[in-house]
């Protein structure tokens, strides 16, 4: 869930981060067709590719996997046409909630989306409604404990990032987006290792609610983050971990 920084280190229960991890594997591997669909697949000539290769490889997924994910993007073998869809909606306390997917049954996908809303308090809104209250932003993440900060931000001075802050055990740098790739391509040159490397949306709008709406939203953000289609959750709030 997003709001706050997704890149908190959070101890969990072993089953628990095993049915995360899955999760996260199986978008990316939704993530990785679609790319490959789009772009080809050659991550080389592709940096969305590219990018969410990296982000396998950093979550140790095995490389056939990533393999076969880029085989049926391309048609090389039978897959699933994934397509993405974004919703837009209002949670408890008309918090702003955007919401992106991957699906290959659109209908089917709205329908779970708007029941999942409707059930926590929330219901879904129009094509631009809450869209505005965020803004897309590539985020690279990188290990504090290997790199400094003053080192980092040298580097990657030249693509004029936003942001680069320590949080916890990671370094995050927020940078536009029409530089994330620049950025990224500089950090391979010097051969600095990355977590991940992402887009995502960053709230430009917060929305002033309390404590107990908060956690209503929160709610509605784990419900629909648990269905198959959905990738992301954004909330215009800072949420709980």
């Amino acid at each position: 869930m997003s709001g706050h920084s997704k890149w908190h280190s959070i101890r969990h229960k072993k089953a628990a981060v095993d049915a995360k991890r899955g999760k996260m594997f199986t978008k990316l591997i939704r993530e990785i067709q679609v790319a490959a669909r789009i772009g080809g697949g050659d991550p080389e000539a592709n940096p969305k590719l590219r990018t969410l290769v990296l982000n396998a490889k950093s979550m140790n997924m095995p490389k056939e996997n990533i393999e076969k994910a880029i085989k049926k993007g391309t048609g090389e073998l039978e897959g699933v046409n994934y397509e993405e869809k974004k919703y837009e909606g209002y949670g408890p306390g008309g918090v702003a909630i955007l919401v992106e997917t991957l699906t290959d049954n659109p209908n089917r996908t709205t329908s779970e989306v708007r029941h999942i809303f409707s059930k926590y308090g929330g219901n879904l809104g129009t094509s631009g409604s809450v869209a505005w209250m965020f803004e897309n932003k590539g985020v690279i993440v990188l290990d504090a404990n290997k790199y400094k900060e003053e080192e980092i931000f040298e580097m990657v001075i030249d693509a004029n990032i936003d942001n680069i802050e320590k949080q916890e055990d990671s370094l995050v740098i927020t940078v536009p987006l029409e530089n994330f790739n620049q950025a990224r391509e500089i950090l391979e040159k010097n051969k600095i290792e990355m977590i991940s490397a992402d887009t995502e949306y960053i709230i430009k709008t917060k929305a002033d609610v309390d404590n107990e709406t908060i956690e209503k939203v929160a709610k509605l953000v784990e419900k629909l983050e648990e269905l198959d289609d959905v990738q992301d959750v954004y909330a215009n709030v800072d949420l709980p971990e």
